[in-house]
């Protein structure tokens, strides 16, 4: 009677070969099916601005252009005083002369509508609105009084000049009104005493007071 040996051993090595083969394929599927991840599909949405949020956004105001430079020149209603403003990039400077002993310097702002409120010593006010550019109209209070006015642009050489300077010791501070025609009315003040102001040249400037030669320059802010 024959061994089976050999059979035995090839039966046992088929069914081991099976065995590893088996288990491979199932090891590598377990791994596969492990390390695998779907890739997220899901997209964090862009925020976007709600229709009635952008509806009721403010739009910005519009800027107001500065008042336009120049000089307005012109007697008080009554004609007791003159009165002077200058103007330039949203500043104002204003002279009010009675031409003997009442006088007041003014400054402030001028609003993009033309509207100004400027001050000067001794509680001084002036008021005023520009009239479509051409003709300034107002009201000031200088000395106690009240004064109402309306002022036309001017060109030069009218407008308003002053001079500082000091003459045989005495401080002079002069002002000046020139109105359109040529009219002067003006006050030098020696060491803080008014009196009327000598005539002066308004295309050079030149002035003389107390026999000193001065120089009186255009006012501007």
């Amino acid at each position: 009677m024959k061994r089976p040996g050999p059979l035995l051993t090839l039966l046992a090595g088929l069914l081991l070969a099976v065995f590893i083969l088996t288990l491979d394929s199932t090891t590598g599927t377990r791994s596969a099916s492990s390390t695998y991840e779907k890739p997220s599909s899901a997209k964090s949405p862009s925020a976007k601005p709600s229709p009635s949020a952008a509806a009721t956004s403010p739009s910005p105001a519009p800027k107001r252009s500065a008042a336009p430079a120049g000089v307005y020149t012109g007697r008080t209603d009554d004609g007791s005083s003159a009165v002077a403003v200058s103007l330039r990039g949203g500043k104002a400077i204003a002279y009010f002369c009675d031409g003997h002993d009442i006088e007041s310097w003014l400054k402030g702002d001028v609003k993009g509508t033309g509207a100004m409120r400027l001050t000067g010593a001794d509680g001084a006010r002036l008021n005023g609105t520009l009239k479509g550019g051409g003709k300034l109209t107002g009201t000031a209070e200088v000395g106690g009084g009240h004064y109402a006015f309306t002022l036309d642009r001017a060109k030069r050489p009218s407008g308003i000049y002053r001079a500082n300077s000091r003459v045989a010791g005495a401080r002079i501070v002069g002002g000046w009104i020139v109105l359109p025609g040529g009219r002067q009315v003006g006050i030098v003040t020696r060491d803080g005493k008014p009196a009327a102001a000598p005539a002066v040249d308004p295309e050079t400037g030149a002035v003389t007071v107390d026999g000193q030669r001065l120089t009186a320059r255009p006012v501007t802010p």
